[in-house]
């Protein structure tokens, strides 16, 4: 969905100069656009997000329907129709989902996976199309925790949906995946959410190995350099996920105005992802508190002490409240109004937090 942001921004009296940003300078205070000029700043907030690097698996960008900008999976939704097509003929197929290492939040691809098994069991396809999936995880959805494995676990199950996780992919030739062990897995069509790294490299400014910028963890201030906040994709927050970069967002407004209007810091970020995975015929919620581990191979951790807050559920009603936040939050932005604010949010709030205590474990 494309919303023009000229509109909303100039209903909060918001400068807005459409151009990309190709560098920051943090000793003179300027971000260096495109065209070749720069805008100078007292405090920069940097949303520049996340890219994909399919080419750190050789044969991934050329053989695999790889899922990121909205050319990409219009080009999916052309290659799974022609599979739907093929398997009406009465070919047997293969379809193979595929999480690389660097990969930094699959559950969208989980998303697809389902969505593609109850749309071929609708049109009466289901069985002669042989799914499966290959993550390098050690577990499914594994920074969410073992809920979320457990659920995926019992729905690939259910699905006839084959499962692997721990495989590492070194190599993807036609019609063929090849991993570190030595096996290899064949496919008609591989669908696969690429490596993550940061959309764009600010010299100066201290990263991560993936070049994510390395940030204070409540605050989303860059390490350093205090003037400079980095919420959301482009800092190094493990998980890249929609809800915690909504609640990165808040904590660095939230700093960032008590120091402008000198009042005191009340909301820092606390990490607690919720999201709703579709399925079709029904969806998952999941609200998982999360800390930080300080091990680099396994960054985040489900809070040991989180009991009630961490909730899972699967329900055909909660496909309603994925829907309700599709129809809200295009709606907040196209008023200029922010997500996490207002009556309209403290309603869908109570309303999740309702269904969640009702339709979640």
């Amino acid at each position: 969905m494309l919303i023009r942001l000229h509109r909303p921004l100039h209903r909060r009296q918001i400068n807005f100069q459409h151009e990309q940003v190709v560098g920051l300078d943090p000793d003179r205070r300027r971000i260096e656009l495109g065209d070749g000029t720069t805008l100078a700043y007292d405090f920069a907030v940097v949303g520049t997000g996340a890219g994909m690097r399919a080419e750190e698996v050789p044969g991934l960008a050329e053989h695999a329907s790889n899922i990121w900008t909205p050319a990409q999976m219009s080009h999916l939704g052309g290659r799974l129709e022609e599979l739907r097509e093929r398997a009406h003929r009465g070919e047997e197929l293969d379809v193979l989902f595929l999480v690389p290492p660097g990969n930094k939040c699959a559950g969208p691809l989980y998303e697809i996976a389902f969505m593609l098994e109850t749309w071929l069991r609708r049109h009466g396809v289901r069985d002669r199309v042989h799914i499966t999936w290959s993550t390098t995880e050690p577990s499914f959805i594994h920074a969410f925790g073992p809920r979320l494995h457990d659920v995926v676990t019992a729905e690939f199950a259910a699905r006839g949906i084959t499962g692997h996780t721990g495989e590492v992919v070194t190599e993807v030739q036609s019609g063929e995946v090849r991993y570190a062990d030595g096996t290899t897995r064949r496919f008609d069509e591989l669908v696969s959410f690429p490596p993550y790294a940061a959309a764009v490299h600010y010299d100066g400014l201290p990263t991560d190995d993936r070049g994510f910028l390395a940030c204070e963890p409540d605050t989303r201030q860059v390490t350093g350099r205090p003037e400079v906040y980095a919420p959301g994709d482009a800092g190094d927050f493990p998980v890249k996920q929609a809800f915690l970069a909504f609640l990165q967002a808040d904590a660095a407004a939230d700093h960032l105005a008590s120091r402008i209007g000198r009042r005191p810091f009340v909301h820092p970020f606390d990490p607690v992802s919720m999201c709703v995975m579709e399925m079709f015929d029904k969806a998952t919620f999941a609200q998982v508190p999360l800390r930080l581990t300080g091990d680099a191979t396994d960054p985040v951790a489900v809070r040991p002490e989180a009991n009630g807050a961490y909730r899972v559920g699967v329900s055909p009603l909660w496909r309603l409240g994925k829907k309700t936040l599709a129809l809200y939050l295009p709606l907040r932005f196209r008023r200029g109004k922010p997500f996490h604010a207002g009556t309209a949010w403290q309603a869908m709030d109570l309303g999740l937090k309702g269904m969640a205590r009702v339709l979640a474990d």
